[in-house]
């Protein structure tokens, strides 16, 4: 059992708690209720978006430096994603992929025997010299190790592509996300990239905020961690996710024992989805004791102002760890 002030709420398998001026609610999603039905449509992959509320602008900064071949090079993994029936994530790695690989250029060099788009390796097993080159040939042959993977439309599209790609710098392929994301609406035609809807729901405003409060946190990564810092350039854990849902036009308490009581609604800290909000206490079952709040962003990983001589930064979640609080919040809701 889980104490929220003076209302005892039991933390079954699958249940999302609403915060309706002050008074709690449990909705079991084995209740085919409308309410519910709209918090399971708030699912979507809010860590690519969607891009009109928040990274539309870099996106654009990125693509307007593409010259025709790079442009050639989208449109054809554009195309052959949709004759195949693949869904705009898929789109997104493969450009996330090519443009960190190659620059989306069908080279004929590259490190070792690696070659073409994606720079596949011959001697790897991905094909002969030529068909690697052949941009029909290596766009077709990446979607198809795409799709083996287990878990390739249920993470960020970055890690998608190192699964595929198998770098030493597993990193490297988010530099591209905004870009790859303006490019699927611009030369897909696709306006929601993300899956995240428009006007399908009140309840959808968490997943639309998320995006926008993602991309704000992004941009202060690095910053240092000030107690009581509301920025524009030093911050504290909470201080910043008041001003990142803030760009997103969702209003959040200021602290962070506030910004779990009162923050939105609450669902298992496990089923966490990017842009929830996710608390550690030194007692979890008194919310009062919160003293730590970051941004899930999915992936085992949170963004967050540390403390004291720290810097803004994403992180890996211990989901073992004791202080952890067992509900995570998504604002808006």
């Amino acid at each position: 059992m889980l104490k929220i002030g003076l209302v005892v709420v039991a933390v079954v398998a699958v249940i999302v708690v609403a915060v309706t001026n002050g008074v709690s609610t449990v909705i079991n999603e084995n209740t085919p209720s409308e309410e519910s039905a709209n918090i399971r449509m708030a699912s979507c992959n809010a860590s690519i978006g969607p891009w009109s509320a928040g990274g539309e602008e870099k996106g654009r900064g990125d693509a307007e430096r593409l010259t025709q071949e790079q442009l050639t090079t989208v449109a054809n993994i554009i195309s052959i994603g949709r004759q195949r029936g693949l869904p705009p994530l898929a789109w997104q790695i493969a450009i996330q992929a090519g443009m960190t690989e190659s620059g989306l250029r069908s080279l004929d060099y590259g490190d070792r025997d690696s070659l073409g788009i994606f720079q596949m390796r011959p001697s790897m097993g991905w094909g002969t010299p030529e068909e690697v080159k052949n941009p029909d040939y290596a766009i077709r042959k990446f979607y198809d190790v795409l799709l083996k993977l287990p878990n390739w439309e249920d993470q960020r599209p970055g890690d998608s592509a190192q699964d595929v790609e198998r770098s030493a710098f597993p990193d490297r392929y988010h530099r591209w996300e905004a870009m790859a994301a303006f490019l699927i609406g611009k030369e897909g035609d696709v306006s929601d990239p993300a899956g995240c809807g428009e006007g399908a729901g009140g309840y959808l405003l968490a997943s639309n905020a998320a995006g926008s409060a993602i991309e704000f946190m992004k941009e202060q990564l690095g910053e240092p961690y000030l107690w009581g810092g509301n920025g524009p350039d030093q911050w504290d854990c909470s201080g910043i996710l008041v001003k990142a849902f803030g760009k997103a036009g969702v209003k959040i308490p200021r602290v962070a024992n506030d910004q779990y009581m009162a923050g939105g609604a609450f669902l298992p800290v496990r089923d966490a989805k990017a842009g929830d909000l996710i608390f550690w206490a030194t007692n979890p079952a008194n919310p009062v004791t919160v003293h730590h709040v970051a941004m899930y962003l999915g992936n085992d990983e949170y963004i967050h102002a540390p403390q004291t001589g720290d810097v803004v930064k994403i992180s890996k979640i211990n989901w073992e760890y004791h202080e952890l609080m067992p509900l995570a919040v998504r604002p808006g809701v």
